[in-house]
């Protein structure tokens, strides 16, 4: 991403924020896993998207027409010894000559100078209640100025929450976004298809989850946007089911739900598939439905409809397939709004990505549904998950089926990302038998 890009992104939101408005922002800070040992480091994706400054321990402030500059960022200093240990620092000197920072200061003297930045300001901007000792903060500046009132200080009077206008802003992705999502999606592509190659009955789900991990690493994603689900047979009907222990065995289906992060942004592709290459006649049967479902609900991704579309479109489609194989009766309208599908498919049919998996944005504004537009990035991921109770046929319990896609909202209606990994039960079929 280049730096004018990031300084693009901040001229959008010193324009929502006003110029009567300051922007503060923390970036993540490191976490002790055991003793000695840290959870591997990732910045916030809000501090990250303004800045690119991936060190931890910072403070950004967006402050609109500041006559000294309008981005402040305080960080660590350089310090020797530290990086001999844990790896360069950029400093105070390189945050303003690398990132573009029109001024900065040691995080040592954030306090020191941010009643500074907050004077004269009426709102502040900042992630409300995400962090106590951050309100706590923020409060303990402001009060600083209002301890100056009768020498002429003016303290801000307003606080709202940053992810009301940065969130917003984040939802509609730029085309250098859609460049690395796009990318993305390919890296992982390549690997669930090397997975349907590789997957052989006696396997253990752990085995191509770490094939897919390694697939994608080879590519220069070295990290996954969320922990791999690799579900086979009736391990599948667990959503987030994550142990990948058992064995996979022949005659069952391998739902694997995995994706990984490039630059920050995230892939997140589902594809069920049998083990040993072949597909019994009732996987065969649910599958094809979960396929129906899943081309109905892409059909309504496109400018001008809303989001709850998609939804409503795979909900009709399988509803109406369960009454068709005598799992459910009555008519299809009722059965929808008595939610009869429920204890088969209990989730919904997608959800924002971008540099979260499940991304910001809001689904509905004023009460109603948003409406979908170009540049918008969500899911289309349909599902069924057959319990092993009477009501369903014995050659049908114990399959967990789901189909994901990424889909990019365009001009003229969509763009699947993840377009390369096959999908029809005869495209799976010939894949892994070659």
């Amino acid at each position: 991403m280049t730096r004018a890009e990031y300084k693009r992104r901040r001229r959008a939101l010193g324009k929502a924020i006003g110029d009567g408005g300051i922007a503060v922002l923390p970036a993540a800070r490191e976490r002790i896993r055991n003793r000695d040992v840290h959870y591997p480091f990732r910045q916030d994706s809000d501090f990250s998207y303004l800045t690119g400054f991936m060190e931890p321990d910072a403070f950004a402030v967006v402050a609109p027409k500041r006559e000294e500059g309008e981005f402040v960022l305080f960080c660590r200093p350089r310090d020797d010894e530290r990086e001999q240990w844990d790896g360069s620092r950029l400093g105070v000197e390189g945050v303003t000559t690398e990132l573009g920072a029109d001024q900065a200061f040691p995080l040592s003297e954030l306090d020191e100078v941010m009643p500074s930045l907050i004077e004269g300001r009426k709102r502040v901007y900042f992630p409300i209640g995400s962090d106590p000792a951050l309100d706590a903060c923020v409060m303990g500046w402001v009060n600083q100025v209002r301890a100056k009132v009768r020498t002429g200080a003016a303290a801000p009077d307003t606080f709202i929450a940053l992810d009301s206008v940065l969130h917003e802003q984040r939802l509609h992705k730029s085309k250098a976004e859609a460049d690395i999502m796009r990318r993305a999606a390919q890296i992982s592509a390549d690997a669930h298809c090397r997975l349907m190659q590789l997957c052989r009955p006696g396997m253990r789900e752990s085995d191509l989850e770490a094939e897919f991990q390694h697939a994608c690493a080879t590519q220069g994603a070295r990290d996954l946007a969320y922990p791999s689900i690799v579900g086979g047979g009736r391990n599948a009907c667990v959503l987030h089911y994550i142990e990948n222990a058992d064995r996979l065995a022949e005659g069952n289906l391998v739902l694997i739900d995995a994706g990984c992060e490039l630059d920050g942004y995230a892939s997140d592709i589902t594809r069920t598939f049998p083990v040993n290459g072949r597909f019994t006649a009732p996987q065969r049967t649910l599958y094809e439905l979960v396929l129906k479902a899943q081309l109905a609900a892409i059909k309504k991704a496109r400018p001008g409809m809303h989001w709850n579309e998609p939804h409503e479109a795979a909900v009709r489609t399988l509803t109406k397939g369960l009454v068709g194989l005598g799992i459910l009766k009555g008519k299809i309208g009722k059965l929808i709004e008595e939610e009869a599908y429920k204890p088969y498919y209990m989730h919904r049919t997608g959800h924002w990505l971008g540099m979260d998996v499940h991304d910001v944005g809001a689904y509905k504004r004023e009460q109603q549904w948003r409406v979908l537009a170009p540049g918008m990035v969500l899911t289309v991921e349909p599902g069924l998950y057959m319990p092993s109770t009477d009501e369903v046929p014995e050659a049908y319990r114990g399959i967990g089926i789901r189909i994901e896609d990424d889909v990019l909202i365009t001009k003229d209606g969509h763009e699947i990302l993840s377009a390369a990994v096959p999908k029809h039960p005869d495209a799976i079929e010939a894949l892994m038998a070659a």
